[in-house]
């Protein structure tokens, strides 16, 4: 078994994100790349990692509940008419090669496979740190994916498969889980961003912000939960499979602040610059 890799970014003199690919983690959780711990400049951490709750929540990490039937979400596969159900579906996201690393940016190539080992899908991910204010920073998430196969590929949801609100899938973001109440709101929503297209939402604690900004070349829905955990996703398979077709390219951007404190006029109006 491969070892164990990571790779620190770092911003304004520290270390502010830790990005590992870890083979030996359980197949139960759809074992991939992930960003844990993640803090702010004042060295808050601002990732949860495998809780108690969602033991396949790791960290800020790329994850999808069904592609071409294999589970890279982690834990239950939704079923229609059976509703979550343990299956032995679960892939993972294999480390092919760095293609770059640095202080402020990492590129790596990799290969998602099924539970059987074939390859399914290719993938291309940049994570880029820029410095934003005093007490802010940026990280921007930068992934491709295309078909291993020759054939299309199927990326699906619980939501796709009729369970209403389920869309996650996408880039997801755990945030830690603690005692001091979590509050959700976006541009346009307050408190009810869930399911939204809002150019950007917010995630807060008592001592920290998040702010995702819409990813782009489409703004995909919001998933987003405040109050049983805390946590966002850009959605791409929100309430319909997305179908990447042969020889095409899914590509997505995405832009999140991390920021000390609560959120101020500033610290959004410094996020709203790089939407």
């Amino acid at each position: 078994m491969p070892n164990v890799q990571a790779h620190d970014l770092h911003c304004a003199g520290r270390v502010v994100a830790r990005y590992v690919w870890d083979p030996q983690l359980p197949t139960s959780v759809s074992p991939r790349p992930y960003l844990h711990p993640v803090t702010t400049l004042a060295g808050t951490t601002v990732t949860g990692f495998m809780p108690a709750d969602h033991r396949h929540h790791l960290g800020a990490s790329i994850a999808v509940p069904a592609l071409n039937e294999a589970n890279f979400w982690g834990g239950r596969t939704y079923v229609a008419g059976h509703g979550p159900t343990h299956l032995d579906n679960h892939g993972r996201q294999q480390h092919h090669r760095w293609l770059h690393r640095s202080g402020d940016r990492v590129e790596h190539q990799l290969r998602w496979t099924g539970h059987d080992g074939t390859a399914l899908a290719r993938e291309e991910r940049a994570l880029t740190v820029h410095e934003l204010t005093g007490d802010a920073w940026l990280l921007q998430v930068d992934y491709t994916l295309r078909s291993a196969t020759g054939t299309a590929l199927t990326i699906d949801s619980p939501a796709a498969r009729g369970r209403t609100g389920a869309g996650y899938g996408g880039f997801f973001w755990r945030a830690p889980a603690g005692p001091d109440p979590v509050r959700a709101f976006g541009q346009q929503s307050d408190g009810d961003v869930h399911g939204s297209r809002d150019a950007w939402v917010v995630l807060s604690g008592d001592a920290w912000t998040l702010i995702f900004l819409a990813p782009t070349p489409q703004a995909d829905p919001w998933f987003v939960r405040a109050d049983d955990y805390a946590g966002v996703c850009s959605a791409i398979a929100w309430d319909r499979r997305l179908v990447v077709a042969a020889g095409e390219v899914f590509t997505r951007r995405l832009r999140v602040v991390i920021a000390d404190g609560p959120p101020t006029p500033a610290t959004i109006a410094a996020a709203e610059a790089w939407s």
